[in-house]
């Protein structure tokens, strides 16, 4: 996405993101030099993935060896990052001065690899800044299959690719499913392997959480997930360092159905279609296996496509790499 040009004070702040995020991770990252992959085959799935991770090597198998910090150890590197960012900001403030009065155009740069840090805090995605009129449609799959069949018939029919979140559980007992929500286009997400409060686990119990379900899914289909979707939407700054560190983009909502209180079809359509928060780059968060959802599936995906939005799965409405997050948790193109 073009942008204006960046105000001093605003490259400053990209910089200094872009700092904490390399000293948690710079051990893990890799550059990426392709495109991002084509959904047409799993073989070029995984092959741009092995290429491509985002925030480096993901872990489990491909790190083993290689044990990630403990909460306190992240006390006290986060002590010592904190001294070395404030060194970092004095020297910027003052280097920013120099540029200015002398006209650098280039002391910083115009844009910032990535960046979930804001104001201190590691945030998700929730939403996508873009021009273009579109949403996301994602559904977690943590409870039964029932309604699984219907579901991918409906968006057969309008053409419409969305997004998974499935636990471990999930795909054990519905392999099947699985394969065929691949087959039809749409995203395999990571919903955890047994959908508990991620903020109340330790580095090492959070990193299994996701790989174990990683594994499961690399196995049954060669498709290696890099979206993460943590239980009950609930998650901490380790929470997120932790995902990004396993190659995962951590992705919340910003619009909300409430399918899973069953209040009806009807609930579910006025609650999505009327929202507040509705817009270019919505992500909307459904449930697979609540009661009414499958019923008011159609409804909703006409009534959004008569409101002028085009429903893209996930990993076509987030930006992959250039990017950092507003006070929201907004994700804007560098």
């Amino acid at each position: 996405m073009a942008g204006k040009q960046k105000s001093w004070g605003e490259k400053v702040e990209l910089a200094l993101g872009e700092l904490e995020r390399q000293i948690f991770s710079d051990k893990h990252r890799k550059a990426r030099d392709e495109e991002w992959p084509k959904r047409e085959q799993v073989e070029e799935w995984t092959a741009e993935r092995e290429r491509q991770r985002g925030y480096g090597q993901y872990c489990g198998t491909a790190c083993e060896g290689q044990k990630m910090q403990t909460k306190e150890e992240r006390k006290r590197e986060s002590f010592r990052r904190n001294v070395m960012i404030q060194a970092v900001k004095s020297a910027a403030f003052a280097l920013a001065t120099v540029a200015l009065l002398q006209g650098v155009a280039r002391v910083l740069p115009d844009s910032i690899t990535v960046s979930n840090t804001v104001g201190g805090r590691e945030l998700p995605i929730y939403c996508v800044e873009t021009d273009k009129k579109q949403v996301a449609l994602s559904f977690d799959a943590a409870w039964g299959n029932e309604d699984t069949a219907t579901i991918l018939e409906i968006l057969r029919k309008y053409n419409v690719k969305v997004t998974f979140f499935m636990t471990g559980g999930w795909v054990e007992s519905y392999p099947d499913d699985v394969k065929a929500i691949l087959a039809d286009g749409h995203d395999l997400g990571n919903h955890s392997e047994n959908h508990k409060n991620m903020s109340q686990l330790s580095d090492e119990e959070c990193e299994e959480e996701l790989m174990s379900v990683h594994r499961k899914v690399q196995e049954l289909t060669g498709y290696e997930m890099f979206l993460f979707r943590p239980p009950y939407g609930d998650y901490d700054n380790d929470v997120i360092k932790v995902a990004k560190a396993c190659g995962y983009y951590p992705i919340q909502w910003d619009v909300d159905s409430l399918d899973w209180k069953d209040y009806g079809v009807d609930s579910i359509i006025q609650t999505v279609t009327q929202h507040k928060h509705l817009g270019n780059g919505s992500i909307i968060l459904c449930h697979n296996g609540a009661k009414y959802t499958a019923d008011a599936l159609e409804t909703l995906i006409t009534t959004l496509q008569g409101q002028g939005y085009e429903l893209v799965p996930i990993s076509q409405l987030i930006y992959k790499d250039n990017y950092h997050l507003d006070h929201e948790g907004r994700q804007i193109g560098s």
